[in-house]
C-alpha cells in the first residue's frame, strides 16, 4: 500500500476521509481505498454486540463521581491508536467498557469497578500443539511465558486464532476467539483451549495445519486487557 508522505498541512493521518482509509503499521502512515464491509449477523458477531450494548447501558447507569475516577485511571493508559507519540490516551469510558468486555470474556460479564491500570508482565508464546478429543473437539496448547510479576495467577490467556493448510495465509476475518479455561499457573505454563467443530468453523479435516494465533492477556482481577501479539505455529493432530 501507498505510504503517506507528511506534509506542511498535516503531519500524521489516521481514520477515514471520503472513499480514502488511512492506518499505521509500525510507525508509518499508509493509505488504501476505503472498505464498505458488510454484517453478516453471525451468532458469535451477535453476541459480542449484545455484550458491547450492556457495557454501553452500564456506563450511563454509574454515578458521575465513579465516571470521574474511571476518566482519572484513564489518564495513565496509552491508547493503541494515533497518534503514536505518546500523547494519545483512552478515556474512562473507553476503559470502562474494555474491562466489561474482559469480564465477560473470561465468563463473568459484570459491571466493572474504577481500578489503576497495572503494567502487564512481559509474554510470549514459543510453541502450540493440539489433539483431538470425541465428539470432534480439539483440544490446543499455546506455551505461554511470563516476565515476572507478583502473582502469575492473576492473569489468563484469550486468543483469535484461524487453522489453514500448512503454509496458508490468515485472514482476520476468519479468526475465531477462545479464552484459556484456567489462570497462568507459573512463569511458563500451557494455556489450553477447547474449540468445538473445528472441521465445521474452518472447513478442513486435515493431519497438519497452520494454526494464525493473535493472544493477549486478560487481568482477571480488573477485566483490563493487554494488546494483543501474533504468532502462526505448524501443528499436528
Amino acid at each position: 500500500m501507498p505510504k503517506y508522505l507528511p506534509n506542511t498541512r498535516f503531519s500524521d493521518c489516521w481514520g477515514s476521509a471520503g472513499k480514502v482509509t488511512f492506518y499505521h503499521r509500525n510507525g508509518v502512515c499508509f493509505w488504501r481505498k476505503r472498505a464498505c464491509p458488510v454484517f453478516p449477523g453471525t451468532l458469535l458477531q451477535m453476541e459480542h454486540q449484545s455484550v458491547h450494548l450492556r457495557a454501553l447501558d452500564a456506563w450511563k447507569k454509574v454515578p458521575h463521581d465513579v465516571q470521574l475516577q474511571w476518566n482519572e485511571y484513564a489518564k495513565d493508559v496509552v491508547s493503541h491508536r494515533p497518534p503514536f507519540d505518546g500523547s494519545s490516551r483512552v478515556t474512562g469510558h473507553n476503559l470502562f467498557v474494555s474491562a466489561y468486555h474482559g469480564f465477560a470474556q473470561l465468563g463473568m460479564e459484570r459491571v466493572p469497578e474504577p481500578r489503576e491500570f497495572e503494567d502487564f508482565p512481559v509474554f510470549d508464546a514459543s510453541s502450540a500443539s493440539a489433539e483431538v478429543l470425541d465428539g470432534g473437539m480439539m483440544r490446543m496448547s499455546l506455551r505461554i511465558k511470563l516476565g515476572d510479576c507478583a502473582a502469575f495467577s492473576r492473569y489468563r490467556v484469550a486468543v483469535r486464532l484461524q487453522l489453514t493448510s500448512v503454509g496458508g495465509g490468515k485472514r482476520p476475518g476468519l479468526m475465531r476467539s477462545f479464552t484459556a479455561v484456567e489462570n497462568c499457573q507459573d512463569q511458563e505454563s500451557d494455556a489450553v483451549f477447547l474449540i468445538p467443530d473445528y472441521r465445521d468453523v474452518w472447513d478442513l479435516d486435515l493431519q497438519e495445519y497452520t494454526v494464525h494465533v493473535r493472544y493477549f492477556l486478560i487481568d482477571t482481577l480488573t477485566g483490563y486487557r493487554v494488546r494483543y501479539q501474533s504468532k502462526s505455529f505448524r501443528i499436528s493432530i
